[in-house]
Order: C-alpha cells, then sequence, then structure tokens
C-alpha cells in the first residue's frame, strides 16, 4: 500500500516538474496557434472580436422574431443569444482543434520530444484567448443595447454578480480540456470521430438552451424528458450559470454550480487518465 502511494507520489512529482519545464514552450504553442489561425488574414486577431458579432446579428435576425418577441424569460434576445453562443463556440472550436492537434503536429512529433498534452493542451489555450477577446465583444455589445435600448436593452441591468463570471468560463475550461484529451487519443486510433464529432456538436447547439430558454418548452405530456436531456448536459448548466452571473445579475444556483463542478473535475479526470494510458503509442499510429 505504501508502496503504491509513493510511486503514485513520484509519478505526480515527475509530471509537475515536466510541466514546469516546458510550460514556456507551451506558451509559445498557443501563441503559434493563435498567429496561424489569423494568417494571411488582413483584420488579423480582430476577427476574434468581429466574429462572434456578426454571428450574433444573423442568428438574431433568423431567429428572433420566432423565440425574441413576447417572452417573458428573455432579456434582450441578442444579449441573451451571445452569451450562449460565446461558451458554445468556445467548446466546439476548442475540442475540435485538440481532437485534430496531433495530425496537425505529426511531423514534429515524430522528430522532437515534448510531453504530448502540451500539442492538445496549447490548441484549447489558444481558443481561450480568442474567448477572452470576444469577451469583450460581449461588453461592447451590452453597452450598446443598453444605451439605445433596442429589443429590450433598457431592462439589461448589472450588480456585483457580474464579478462571478469567471466560474463559468473556468468551468468550461476544465471541461473542454477534459473532453479534448480524450478526443485527441481517439481521434489517432479512429479518424472517423472527427466527423461523428461534428455532427454531434452541431446537434448539441440546438439541445442546448442558446436560441430559446428552456422554460419555452412545453412541460407538458412527452415532451418532458427533452427537458432532463436538456439538463443533463454540462453545458446547460455552465451557460445558464454564466448568464445568471453577466445577464440576470442574481446568485449562482449551487445546484448548477456543484453538477458543473463534478462533471466538469470527472472528465478532466477521465481524459487525463486515458491521454496517460495511450500518450506511448500515440507516435505508431501519426
Amino acid at each position: 500500500m505504501s508502496t503504491a502511494s509513493s510511486t503514485g507520489e513520484t509519478e505526480l512529482k515527475h509530471s509537475v516538474e515536466m510541466f514546469k519545464k516546458y510550460r514556456n514552450l507551451l506558451q509559445e504553442l498557443t501563441r503559434k496557434n493563435i498567429r496561424l489561425k489569423y494568417r494571411n488574414s488582413w483584420l488579423g486577431i480582430f476577427w476574434s472580436f468581429l466574429q462572434p458579432l456578426l454571428n450574433m446579428t444573423v442568428l438574431s435576425i433568423v431567429f428572433g422574431g420566432l423565440f425574441g418577441k413576447h417572452s417573458e424569460y428573455i432579456i434582450c434576445y441578442p444579449v441573451f443569444l451571445f452569451t450562449g453562443r460565446l461558451l458554445y463556440d468556445f467548446f466546439n472550436t476548442a475540442t475540435k482543434q485538440a481532437m485534430t492537434s496531433f495530425r496537425r503536429n505529426a511531423a514534429i512529433i515524430k522528430k522532437v520530444y515534448v510531453p504530448k498534452y502540451m500539442y492538445p493542451l496549447s490548441s484549447i489555450f489558444s481558443c481561450f484567448v480568442t474567448f477572452a477577446i470576444s469577451i469583450l465583444c460581449y461588453i461592447t455589445v451590452w453597452i450598446f443595447f443598453k444605451l439605445t435600448g433596442i429589443s429590450g436593452g433598457a431592462n439589461l441591468t448589472v450588480n456585483w454578480h457580474v464579478i462571478l463570471f469567471f466560474v463559468p468560463m473556468l468551468l468550461i475550461l476544465i471541461f473542454s480540456t477534459g473532453v479534448g484529451l480524450i478526443l485527441s487519443v481517439l481521434c489517432v486510433y479512429f479518424r472517423d470521430i472527427e466527423y461523428i464529432w461534428d455532427v454531434f456538436t452541431r446537434l448539441l447547439f440546438y439541445m442546448v438552451p442558446i436560441l430559446y430558454p428552456i422554460q419555452n418548452i412545453n412541460k407538458d405530456g412527452d415532451r418532458n424528458w427533452i427537458i432532463y436531456v436538456i439538463k443533463l448536459n454540462p453545458l446547460y448548466s455552465m451557460i445558464e450559470l454564466f448568464r445568471q452571473s453577466v445577464l440576470y445579475g442574481i446568485d449562482l444556483s449551487w445546484k448548477l454550480l456543484l453538477y458543473a463542478s463534478v462533471v466538469s473535475l470527472a472528465t478532466l479526470g477521465v481524459g487525463i487518465l486515458i491521454f496517460n494510458w495511450k500518450s506511448d503509442d500515440i507516435i505508431y499510429h501519426l
């Protein structure tokens, strides 16, 4: 028992030392991913600001008349839509980038030894930087609708709860890291995972209350099961927590917070276990 415990502590200490040793490389890989994303683009990283704004505008025009009018559960539909879309876009992009990170860096992996988790981690962190920049876009949009009063923007308020916005951001970063580690390994062995995940995330966009409030779903009859399926999705909890802090200005639901925290940490733990189990064999399948 003591031997196993000692071995585990030794492995953990070694992992921490290796991470410290290569942390500068992680920063450089993250910067490289950001630069490559906007390479040969006239606007460059400004697209991190402009793209979510354009997406919000298009979706608001298309779905605003269907979900945004005469709903007591929505405060300013464009801002409501933006809050959900921000977190979903980060999860979607981060997991897809992590999933293909080994294939994109196969030439380097075969020639130079680097802890292999650096590649999916750098992909996720670069997406998180873009996500953080998009928050500036959200603030701009919030101020615009508040000042103009368009689409019920006059009802937008801000209080001290807004400082809790980092909680769901941290949770979705942890959750995305766990999912990304799992997908990065699976994609090496099963290339079809990339296409399956693309279809799944498209379905996920409509199954999570991004375009509509969950209260709009009829709770009577055979639709009641849909609500339970949506609430089981950790993304729902994280998006709702984000809206509670920045949109509704209310206390974070401890039930949603507990569920999202447990699922995020559990997913990260599973991702680390699977990655450590198969990381040494990855090079033989690239």
